[in-house]
């Protein structure tokens, strides 16, 4: 089963509506949706601090600040 991680911390509007459009995309497609808070780790946080959030699928970056959707389907399409 592939894992999409959101790298996003708390209070960011572009997390939640991240999160909510990859929610919607595991009724279609199964996968891991995993949410890591970049504020509870130093090392993620100088990663990721101005391109949040950033979504991962199986550790390739896909996208930062924005979800592009139909890529996120595109690779998991490709991944069934």
């Amino acid at each position: 089963m592939s894992q999409v991680t959101v790298y996003s911390k708390p209070g960011c509007h572009l997390c939640e509506e991240a999160l909510v459009v990859l929610q919607a995309l595991q009724g279609e497609f199964a996968f891991e949706l995993v949410e890591r808070d970049i504020s509870d780790d130093e090392a993620l946080h100088r990663a990721y601090f101005e391109r949040i959030p950033v979504v991962d699928l199986d550790g390739e970056e896909l996208c930062e600040y924005f979800v592009e959707e139909a890529l996120v389907r595109e690779r998991l399409e490709s991944r069934r």
